[in-house]
């Protein structure tokens, strides 16, 4: 879960202990750091991008000391996320961190990218996350706003127009929002960190490009609950949480087949599901 990595890298800073400062070395001009790992559905926003099997993960950020970074990330896709590519997301992520009062302001944009698709299914969003810490809890707030994009637009109506292959609105543009807030806490000398996370989308009602949507019934909220598991001596970090949405059978029915697992039209891919990753930082 891409949510994650500020809120823990917060955490680390708040519970590291003050050195004193002979023993502080200068900050780097710039840092690189990254991660690989396996996940066994990737959900994004609480709806499975994978069709609800395994994903290989995998990012890399660059940042410098003035607080501009760049960075990219991408997953395997199958079924509703694929986008019309080559079964692969790949996002390009560019933003400026600052310090406000106790926290970090971070202000950025990602453009979320489907290689070997058509160009109307990338589109970008642009973000803002304000993180702090209270005691040993660290918190983050944000909100991504993509302005209308054709990625984002309405073009089919219902699944059946999908299946057809008919659009019912060529050519439509629409805009998204998201707004979330993480909270996550270490365990004292056990190396577990606690997490959770809830999200809202607001956006198009209806599918766009490929049959696929970002809010696939216009609104509706997600959460997560779980836990991460740093190996001693190792950079491996295994993690478990339960994701779901308040998406319901019924809510999503006009979305069929294409919102369902190997898109036979029977269940939903935004349901209630246990998750495991493994994941190697760098």
């Amino acid at each position: 879960m891409r949510f994650s990595t500020i809120l823990f890298g917060s955490l680390a800073l708040a519970a590291a202990p003050p050195a004193f400062a002979q023993d502080t070395a200068p900050p780097k001009d710039v840092t690189v750091s990254g991660s690989v790992g396996l996940v066994s559905d990737y959900r994004f926003r609480g709806v499975s991008q994978s069709d609800e099997n395994l994903a290989v993960q995998g990012g890399i950020t660059i940042a410098h000391k003035s607080g501009v970074y760049i960075g990219t990330w991408g997953s395997n896709l199958a079924g509703w996320g694929t986008f019309g590519g080559a079964n692969m997301e790949l996002d390009l992520i560019a933003g400026y961190k600052l310090p406000v009062g106790g926290g970090t302001l971070d202000v950025g944009a990602t453009w979320y990218m489907y290689p070997s698709g058509f160009d109307n299914t990338d589109f970008i969003e642009p973000y803002a996350k304000l993180s702090g810490t209270a005691g040993p809890v660290a918190l983050t707030a944000g909100v991504a706003y993509a302005p209308k994009q054709q990625a984002l637009g309405p073009w089919y109506s219902n699944g059946t127009s999908a299946a057809n292959g008919v659009y019912d609105r060529v050519n439509a543009k629409d805009s998204n929002l998201y707004l979330w807030g993480d909270v996550s806490s270490g365990i004292p000398d056990t190396g577990l960190t606690v997490k959770a996370h809830v999200g809202y989308s607001n956006g198009n009602k209806g599918l766009g490009p490929f049959a696929t949507s970002v809010s696939p019934t216009g609104e509706y909220f997600d959460w997560l609950v779980g836990a991460d598991y740093v190996i001693p001596g190792t950079p491996l970090t295994l993690g478990v949480a339960y994701v779901d949405t308040d998406i319901s059978k019924a809510e999503s029915a006009y979305l069929q087949p294409s919102f369902s697992r190997g898109q036979d039209g029977v269940g939903s891919i935004a349901n209630g599901k246990v998750l495991a990753s493994l994941t190697a930082a760098f």
